[in-house]
């Protein structure tokens, strides 16, 4: 971490920055524990590349989720947008956090975990989208308000991504028909109407977090007001998540008739996104998403 990055974070914190730390994990960022001159501890991440933008939508999402308080998140402790210059001389973009002690889970984890999920969703959202846009991983996520979810999850979801693969040259053209049957076959297939959830967004087992006593824990949000069960199709996308996390979700807040048969439709999106991030690796399980709707 450079002079002028530790003596932005000095200035939002309160306190100079006695030492930093590396610490490993995360492909997009650098993070550092913060061990500041008043004692406290912090986590920071830190990224040259970032839009101005980029790390404050984060804080935003956080504080969002916080206001459920539903699940624990970390609390926002100080962000900056950085500035122009030469990487090494100039004030990187930053977000500081509380720093989670971690823990190993304890008896009922998956229970809490699942019922705190339940509670986030039913703390609901405005509206489809959000007042703000943000990022999913490192691409834009646009949220612009939509009167239905389908509409939402057309035109600020699946479309966008679709676009830029395109562009990409990563889509054969039999995997752009099968996309516009689904697409315009949307409002039928994305189950009965629910009031928006209030969605953590990104929800695979890297941003659940064990902290101090067993407690989950949710980081590195993409939030947005949207449909409860794209977070649990994400959750099930890559795994690390017990049955009885979806087993004490269900108890809490029954899913709608045919749940089951639209978990492949709500993974579209992530695996899009992994599409357009990682190449054209992901295209084969997208394709497969596409398949149960034609």
């Amino acid at each position: 971490m450079n002079a002028a990055t530790r003596a932005a974070l000095a200035r939002e914190l309160g306190s100079e920055v006695a030492q930093a730390r590396a610490l490993a994990g995360g492909d997009i960022h650098q993070a550092f524990e913060l061990q500041l001159a008043d004692g406290r501890c912090v986590f920071a991440k830190t990224n040259a590349a970032a839009p101005p933008a980029f790390f404050e939508a984060e804080a935003s999402g956080l504080r969002w989720l916080a206001e459920a308080q539903a699940l624990r998140v970390p609390e926002v402790l100080a962000v900056g947008a950085g500035q122009s210059g030469t990487e090494g001389e100039r004030e990187l973009p930053f977000l500081a956090l509380e720093l989670l002690e971690s823990s190993a889970p304890e008896p009922g984890f998956d229970e809490r975990l699942g019922q705190g999920l339940a509670r986030l969703h039913g703390f609901g959202a405005a509206s489809f989208g959000l007042d703000r846009d943000n990022f999913v991983g490192s691409l834009p996520q646009a949220n612009q308000n939509r009167q239905s979810w389908a509409e939402f999850y057309r035109e600020c979801r699946l479309l966008p991504l679709l676009e830029r693969a395109r562009r990409r040259g990563l889509l054969d053209a039999e995997f752009e028909r099968a996309a516009e049957r689904v697409l315009s076959r949307l409002e039928q297939l994305v189950g009965p109407s629910e009031p928006p959830a209030r969605l953590h967004g990104d929800l695979w087992a890297g941003n659940l977090y064990v902290a101090r006593g067993g407690e989950p824990a949710l980081i590195d949000p993409a939030v947005y007001g949207g449909h409860r069960e794209i977070d649990l199709a994400m959750m099930r996308l890559f795994g690390g998540f017990g049955p009885r996390v979806f087993a004490a979700y269900a108890e809490s807040a029954p899913l709608a008739p045919g749940h089951a048969g639209r978990v492949a439709l709500y993974q579209l999106y992530p695996l899009l996104v992994h599409v357009v991030l990682f190449g054209a690796g992901y295209v084969s399980r997208a394709r497969s998403c596409l398949l149960p709707y034609l």
